[in-house]
């Protein structure tokens, strides 16, 4: 009969392995995806700033306000446009060397944002 000795450590080093597969794949999807939900965040932050704006609650250009709000979420503003008191935002986040973006429209009620 052959001897078992030692196949305990074999499958403690295959576990341990495996758990850090595991863990080395899903840290950078949940740094993408986080960086996903900061990018969305930032444009729809910058996009209720530009729409106050432009209604004239907050003094200023609209792409101005929702730049520098973009700015200091951690995001640049790839777009800004503005149609009567309607403002869409697109902004972006890098992570990893790649960019996270997001959009967000916003305007006063009765406007047609959805």
């Amino acid at each position: 009969m052959r001897d078992d000795r030692g196949s305990g450590s074999i499958l403690a080093v295959a576990v341990i392995a495996a758990v850090l597969a595991v863990a080395s794949l899903s840290v950078p999807v949940s740094l993408a995806l986080s960086a996903k939900r900061q990018a969305a965040n930032a444009a729809d932050a910058a996009a209720l700033a530009a729409a106050d704006t432009a209604v004239g609650i907050l003094p200023g250009a609209p792409c101005d306000a929702a730049a520098s709000l973009a700015t200091a979420n951690g995001a640049t503003i790839g777009g800004c446009s503005v149609e009567e008191l309607v403002v869409t935002v697109r902004v972006s986040v890098p992570v990893f060397g790649l960019t996270a973006t997001a959009s967000a429209t916003a305007g006063p009620a009765g406007s047609g944002v959805k």
